[in-house]
């Protein structure tokens, strides 16, 4: 049991970005919450490509690549995970796309122009290229469904006249444990929180000294009776560069620590689905875990 004192504090929620704390929690926890994030919470990617036609310079199998790590914009809540030996995918659990493109001269260029902007059509293909194709009831399941790429910018490959690409994609749910393309998040980390302590008052010019050592924000000074007094104003906001130690008459003026059990996370979510949403499904996920083995334990028989 966690002790009454655990608690959660949600700092920053931005887009795609959320910073929050886990206070009196245990090492052990925090890490496995982390993982979790990283690696067992599920999402859809291109895992199936078929190949129709592809005479670009981007190799088949290159390009198969590059189009599975482009994040999918659909829930994966919605799916089932795909049987393994199933060749053709089903309407509850693959996501069809096709991505057929040809590159062709623009009439209309000027002589003397060398842009290919101008001189050619459809010379860059993007991830905005790619279309839902429904798969049997699909447009039935999902009738307000916009499956698409996350961003529509991503340079997929670029051609140039009579050069086309003509693929079919299947997009299956799974995890970053099989393949880093499942992973839905670009960042899951978590540090200790910083605790500095001044030991002594630091005064006037130590105290500016004291200032410049660390990040901006973590010390301030104040005017006390005309003389210049440093005080710790934010150690949440320290890097922990240990900079204050290369100065003779500072180093033993600060104690540098951690917090042990308050857990600052930071999560940066791909874009499939958002942060907060992570974090939830990372928590059933090893609310999951626990009770599976506390079956497991119910039902091994005691000597």
């Amino acid at each position: 049991r966690l002790p009454q004192t655990f608690r959660v504090d949600v700092i920053r929620e931005d887009g795609d970005s959320l910073e929050f704390d886990m206070v009196g929690i245990d090492a052990a926890i925090a890490n496995a919450f982390r993982r979790i994030l990283l690696a067992e919470v599920p999402t859809m990617a291109v895992e199936k490509v078929f190949v129709y036609n592809n005479t670009s310079i981007v190799q088949d199998e290159i390009l198969a690549h590059r189009l599975g790590l482009i994040p999918i914009r659909a829930d994966p809540r919605l799916f089932e995970y795909r049987n393994q030996g199933d060749q053709e995918g089903t309407e509850i659990d693959t996501l069809q796309f096709q991505l057929k493109i040809k590159c062709r001269r623009n009439p209309q260029a000027a002589k003397e122009s060398s842009d290919p902007d101008e001189l050619y059509f459809n010379h860059k293909v993007y991830s905005k290229h790619m279309t839902w194709v429904p798969l049997g009831n699909q447009t039935d399941l999902f009738p307000d469904a916009d499956f698409r790429p996350v961003h529509d910018d991503i340079l997929i490959a670029l051609l140039r006249p009579g050069q086309e690409i003509d693929v079919l994609m299947h997009c299956v749910k799974g995890i970053g444990k099989d393949h880093a393309k499942f992973s839905p998040v670009a960042t899951a980390s978590y540090r200790l929180l910083p605790d500095i302590t001044l030991l002594e008052p630091i005064e006037d010019e130590a105290a500016e000294t004291l200032q410049r050592c660390f990040s901006p924000g973590v010390i301030e000074i104040q005017n006390i009776k005309g003389k210049k007094v440093a005080r710790v104003a934010n150690a949440r906001l320290d890097t922990f560069s240990r900079e204050v130690f290369r100065h003779e008459g500072l180093k033993n003026l600060v104690r540098l620590a951690r917090v042990r059990n308050h857990y600052i996370f930071s999560v940066e979510s791909t874009g499939i689905l958002p942060p907060d949403v992570l974090v939830s499904e990372a928590i059933k996920i090893l609310m999951g875990k626990c009770q599976r083995f506390l079956n497991e334990l119910d039902s091994v028989p005691m000597e």
